[in-house]
């Protein structure tokens, strides 16, 4: 089953509708959905369709001339060639002018790695034999650096020949409601917080199971296919696993800060920050900035982007001998379950965000929302005795218009109980706390479980009391 991506088929058709040659390139990390949309857009279409491997380039190149050949000159698929110039030399030759055909290089980076001058033969043959050729190529990876660095970027020999680039992400909490039309809304949140969006994960889920039974048969078993997802990942993008793993530890643990990683996992700043940087190339983790402050390099936390690996690391490790002598329902019944609201709240503080600036956007709140994000820091309380103490505080949703200066800040409450005055006045108080750059026109209220009977009566002007619902 196929869904969502409307908006990146679009793209893909208005190239392929071009005149002449067409080219899009198209990133993201892996499981993410690439390949899976290259064939979508396909299916109708004459394509060379060829899938790079880590077998070094004059096997690739062989593979490569086969898949060719099998679809323009099929007597000849077990020519030798020498080069890729001579391969492409087919293509000049062999492409029909009457229908238009697709050129797919997936995971260009296996090839391209080991091949150096790739790139430059490519752009060669765009300029020179293949621009008025009834063609499209398709350039894909998801070794997110390479594309960005060696095929995206001025400095690489194709930049400037692309119609368009599409840097594919996880399905967003509504478009992976999709793959579960008939669940509740919380179990729709749920399966997005344990799948990150990402459409490999998503596509697992038998639709027609209950939540629980998914979670246990994906997550608990020792075939689940996530059950060693997070090692399986790792082992493909990084030469040392044990670090990039002990570092993905912490910041799932809550040591959030380059100083706080680097102490606990015993090794130099230096050494830390450039694992971090990888795993940020590779979309698993993110460098979070106080919206209202972002150049304050003391505010800067690095935190886990992939919802899924965040589930794996706070559940599994724990639980891994457990799983392995087959009691994991046991576990997922016993110690999961109980928590899965908890683990779900920054999951659905992201949801809320998202949710913010979608309806922003359509001016839904009043100013015209360009950003979201979330501020923290410390604000100053009167204990029981009078005297003044420094907390901790955080705001959830904080949604700025840039244009107006004006911005909405939210408080999101994942829990098996309603939404009471305390928070609201929590709002209120912390609202004080932001840069007086911003006039704040608007307080949003997200809540699981509703609200008490407290907002039926109370005057509270400028405020919106959201449900789980009315997000999807």
């Amino acid at each position: 089953m196929f869904v969502g991506r409307e908006r990146e088929l679009k793209a893909l058709e208005t190239v392929y509708s071009k005149r002449g040659l067409g080219m899009t390139v198209i990133y993201g990390r892996r499981r993410v959905g690439k390949s899976t949309l290259i064939r979508e857009f396909v299916k109708d279409k004459k394509v060379i369709f060829y899938t790079a491997t880590k077998v070094g380039a004059e096997r690739n190149l062989e593979l490569f001339a086969r898949q060719v050949l099998d679809v323009l000159d099929p007597v000849y698929r077990d020519a030798a060639f020498s080069s890729v110039e001579s391969v492409f030399d087919v293509i000049t030759k062999k492409v029909a002018d009457d229908r238009k055909t697709v050129l797919v290089i997936d995971e260009l980076p296996y090839w391209a790695e080991k091949e150096e001058a790739l790139l430059s033969v490519l752009q060669k043959y765009i300029d020179t034999q293949w621009s008025d050729k009834n063609m499209m190529v398709i350039l894909c990876g998801s070794a997110l650096s390479f594309m960005e660095k060696k095929v995206l970027s001025e400095k690489s020999p194709i930049f400037g020949r692309r119609d368009s680039q599409i840097k594919l992400e996880p399905f967003n909490y509504r478009d992976s409601a999709l793959f579960v039309p008939n669940y509740t809304p919380e179990q729709k949140a749920i399966c997005y917080g344990v799948t990150g969006g990402v459409a490999r994960y998503l596509a697992l889920l038998d639709a027609n199971a209950s939540l629980d039974d998914n979670i246990i048969r994906l997550f608990f078993n020792t075939d689940g296919y996530l059950f060693d997802e997070t090692r399986n990942l790792l082992t493909q993008e990084f030469t040392d696993v044990t670090l990039v793993n002990n570092i993905i530890e912490q910041v799932a643990s809550g040591e959030n800060t380059l100083n706080l990683i680097s102490a606990k996992v015993h090794e130099k700043e230096p050494t830390v920050l450039y694992s971090l940087e990888k795993l940020m190339d590779a979309g698993l983790i993110e460098k979070k900035k106080c919206i209202t402050e972002e150049k304050n390099k003391k505010k800067t936390q690095y935190i886990l982007r992939d919802h899924m690996f965040k589930f794996w690391y706070q559940f599994i490790p724990k639980a891994i001998s457990v799983i392995e002598m087959g009691q994991g329902q046991l576990y997922y019944e016993r110690v999961v379950k109980p928590q899965i609201h908890s683990f779900m709240g920054s999951v659905f503080e992201e949801m809320c965000r998202y949710y913010t600036l979608e309806q922003g956007i359509k001016g839904n709140f009043g100013p015209f929302i360009t950003e979201t994000g979330t501020w923290w820091g410390v604000e100053q309380l009167t204990d029981d005795k009078g005297k003044r103490i420094r907390k901790p505080a955080d705001i959830d949703v904080v949604g700025l218009s840039a244009i107006d200066k004006k911005a909405v800040i939210g408080e999101c409450k994942f829990k098996n109980e309603k939404i009471d005055k305390e928070i609201y006045e929590t709002l209120i108080r912390r609202s004080k706390l932001l840069s007086g750059n911003y006039d704040i026109v608007k307080f949003l209220l997200f809540s699981l479980s509703g609200f008490t009977k407290w907002f039926d009566s109370a005057e509270i002007p400028g405020t919106a009391l959201i449900t789980l619902d009315e997000l999807y």
